[in-house]
């Protein structure tokens, strides 16, 4: 309890957030809740528990990363002997006994920077959109590249590499971990349950939204760190330029000139359905599930074509890029 502090971040979580704080009270050293303009009373219900809260100025784009840096700050100009920081979002719930146990494998493994476990959706059966979620997070344990926004991190690697980068408006924490890595720190995720997450999501446009974000912070991801010997998320972004625009834009201009033959290259999606759909139930999971999600993963990629494209005009007008939010 002595060692480890807790950084919340949101806006206008309302509940979610009185679940995120109390789950975590009297665990922890000490709780910063960094909040970005919230008008619904988040920033009373957390001084009313005792937390210490950060207002951002927002004047100063809003990006979860900038979020982070100042609740980590924050807490350690207040706490400075502090070992590790659990970072979460203001909308997940932590489980009962991931402090403890996070905390004891950083304590045993001086290599190790970073620890996740299992992120779960609590409503999973609410909505498909929810479901996709659970199914997304359901990641292999062990050794792994990135971790997610919940996760328990070492003070000094952090403070190593100069925390998050704050001009990020995605994709935050794998670059961190890209950073981290290139140091020597490990990132593990253990075979344990973490965290509850709310997503809320009910519209098929906030999953395109969501899809979207994803495919800027891949673009972005690929641009800062896809060189040799990384290569970070090079392949993904490869993968959203071929099918989310590369072959659709071919088959249709060429339509005229072929009599509409090029049309035949669309039946590539079906088959790209099928071949993630194969893989997944490889991965043991259920025939529905594996459906949806490879339904996802193949619509998904026009969504992610225009989050790549709304990063690639960004960098040749020399803007800062906004946030792309699916919630409420």
């Amino acid at each position: 309890m002595t060692k480890v502090g807790l950084v919340a971040i949101g806006r206008n979580e309302g509940d979610r957030l009185k679940a995120c704080l109390h789950s975590a009270k009297g665990i922890v050293a000490r709780i910063v809740y960094v909040d970005s303009g919230s008008t619904d009373g988040s920033l009373e219900l957390a001084r009313e528990l005792g937390v210490d809260v950060v207002e951002l100025d927002l004047s100063t784009p809003f990006t979860a990363a900038r979020a982070r840096n100042a609740g980590f700050a924050h807490l350690l100009s207040s706490v400075p002997q502090l070992d590790f920081v659990q970072f979460v979002d203001g909308d997940c719930e932590v489980v009962e006994g991931w402090i403890d146990r996070a905390s004891s494998e950083l304590e045993a493994n001086p290599n190790i920077a970073v620890v996740c476990g299992r992120r779960r959706e609590r409503f999973p059966s609410q909505t498909i959109y929810n479901q996709l979620c659970d199914i997304e997070w359901n990641t292999p344990v062990g050794e792994t590249k990135a971790c997610g926004g919940d996760s328990m991190m070492r003070v000094a690697a952090f403070q190593q590499v100069g925390g998050f980068n704050p001009t990020l408006i995605a994709g935050e924490e794998p670059e961190l971990c890209v950073r981290l890595r290139q140091k020597g720190w490990k990132i593990f995720r253990l075979d344990a349950e973490m965290t509850l997450h709310d997503a809320q999501m009910t519209r098929i446009g906030q999953w395109w939204k969501r899809a979207t974000r994803a495919g800027h912070a891949y673009a972005e991801g690929s641009w800062l760190h896809g060189g040799e010997p990384e290569r970070h998320w090079v392949k993904e972004t490869r993968s959203i330029w071929l099918w989310g625009l590369f072959i659709p834009l071919l088959a249709l201009c060429s339509a005229w000139s072929t009599h509409g033959l090029s049309l035949l290259l669309l039946l590539f999606y079906p088959l790209q359905f099928v071949r993630t759909f194969l893989s997944l139930r490889r991965q043991n999971l259920s025939s529905k599930n594996a459906a949806l999600y490879a339904l996802s993963c193949t619509v998904g990629k026009f969504a992610q074509a225009e989050g790549a494209l709304s990063f690639l005009r960004t960098r040749l007008l020399g803007t800062q890029s906004t946030l792309i939010e699916y919630k409420q």
